[in-house]
């Protein structure tokens, strides 16, 4: 466990979140740096989740071919794709089919909840051309911050096993 690198994914994770559930946006500069960050951790072996380099390059890889399907059916914002590449870098592929599956649920809690608060009706969003999910002027459900959120949880659990030992 590194605090420096700890606290550095700790912080790139939760600036991604605020600034997709914020504004639905996450700039590239963003993305760069955490992949920077993640690819600098991983050549020092001090990365948070303990992952080679040759681990986050595999990791990025798996991560941009995993969802980059999603993002050409149009059904994935682009920046989603990216942060799980970022993700890859910095967790390893091992972890992005648990990351996928919390991220899946939670982007699911997200869009009962909408459909709740907005009173929307299922029908309204079988019709062609109705807007689907909207609160407050946003419309799609923030998909990096589903994805980094229980990426932060698994390093506060490894964190936390590591001290119970």
């Amino acid at each position: 466990m590194n605090l420096l690198s700890d606290s550095l994914f700790a912080v790139w994770a939760t600036v991604v979140a605020v600034c997709d559930c914020r504004a639905r946006r996450v700039s590239n500069a963003l993305v760069a740096a955490g992949l920077v960050a993640a690819f600098a951790c991983a050549a020092l072996d001090q990365g948070p989740f303990g992952i080679s380099l040759a681990h986050a390059a595999l990791g990025t890889l798996v991560g941009l071919c995993a969802l980059l399907p999603f993002f050409a059916l149009g059904v994935m914002g682009g920046a989603d794709v990216k942060i799980f590449a970022v993700l890859g870098a910095w967790c390893g592929m091992h972890a992005l089919v648990g990351l996928w599956i919390a991220a899946s649920l939670l982007a699911g809690c997200h869009a009962i909840w909408l459909l709740v608060s907005t009173r929307t009706r299922l029908a309204t969003i079988a019709c062609r051309g109705a807007p689907t999910f909207e609160l407050q002027g946003k419309r799609a459900t923030p998909y990096a911050a589903c994805l980094t959120m229980p990426a932060i949880a698994w390093m506060g659990l490894q964190a936390f096993a590591a001290g119970v030992r």
